[in-house]
């Protein structure tokens, strides 16, 4: 499977200098992920607002802090939306709260001084994938800037989204957006175009099938700076420059 790093994966051939780096920083972040924190810590930006009354999101925010606070992970588990009650079950997080005590006070405590007014949005998957994001404003719906920003780069999956787009419209162009500044030394359009639709077209064509079928329901995982998202046999890995996320490496 291709390749990316430093050139070597964009254009193969290239050197591989970044292939064991790239090994490490994939088990770091597979440790990281096992952590309890991101079991307790991160759900918290799916916690369920959709309940009977239609509460708004600070105050399912305060309900949920209070009831880690106070050491109720029975009340907390039931505020959780259903994907994160799925990578989690009852028992494995009343052992995190259980085993965690002071750390679950801090995020309890962080949560009921949130920095800023709460936006509620809304996510709809189209049949080929493509995401679009909603949010509501003064009581009405409104579509966001990723419906006409065709290759943005705020979040992992319309990044993913914006590189397929590229590949299969032979985009080169638009295809050095989503390239690490460290790994643009010397690659141009020119350069991609001549390599993909050359000696490395059929391995692209196999990467644009995989993750035409894997992106509409793929997991993506963040953790920092990085994310991660499985699709075939092999995996993509992004990393954020600046705001901006862009494909460090696929294989």
């Amino acid at each position: 499977m291709l390749s990316i790093g430093v050139m070597s994966g964009w254009v193969r051939g290239q050197g591989s200098s970044t292939l064991a780096q790239s090994s490490l920083t994939r088990t770091t972040r597979l440790r990281s992920r096992t952590s309890w924190l991101s079991q307790v810590a991160l759900p918290l930006l799916m916690v369920a607002c959709g309940t009977p009354r239609a509460e708004d999101p600070q105050s399912v925010l305060r309900a949920y802090a209070r009831a880690l606070e106070e050491r109720r992970p029975d009340d907390a588990y039931r505020m959780l939306s259903e994907e994160a009650r799925r990578g989690t079950s009852l028992e494995a997080f009343r052992g995190m709260v259980r085993d965690n005590p002071e750390e679950v006070r801090e995020i309890a405590k962080a949560l009921q001084r949130p920095t800023a007014t709460p936006v509620v949005t809304a996510t709809i998957t189209t049949s080929n994938g493509q995401e679009l994001q909603l949010a509501l404003e003064n009581g009405t719906w409104r579509v966001e800037a990723s419906a006409v920003d065709l290759y943005a780069q705020d979040t992992p999956r319309h990044t993913l989204q914006g590189f397929l787009r590229a590949v299969v419209r032979r985009r080169y162009d638009a295809v050095l957006k989503f390239v690490p500044d460290s790994h643009k030394d010397g690659l141009t359009p020119t350069k991609l175009r001549t390599a993909w639709e050359g000696p490395e077209k059929e391995e692209i064509e196999q990467v644009v099938s995989s993750l035409k079928l894997a992106l509409p329901t793929a997991s993506i995982e963040e953790t920092g700076e990085r994310a991660t998202m499985t699709y075939g046999a092999g995996t993509m890995q992004l990393v954020r420059e600046r705001g901006l996320w862009k494909i460090e490496d696929f294989d």
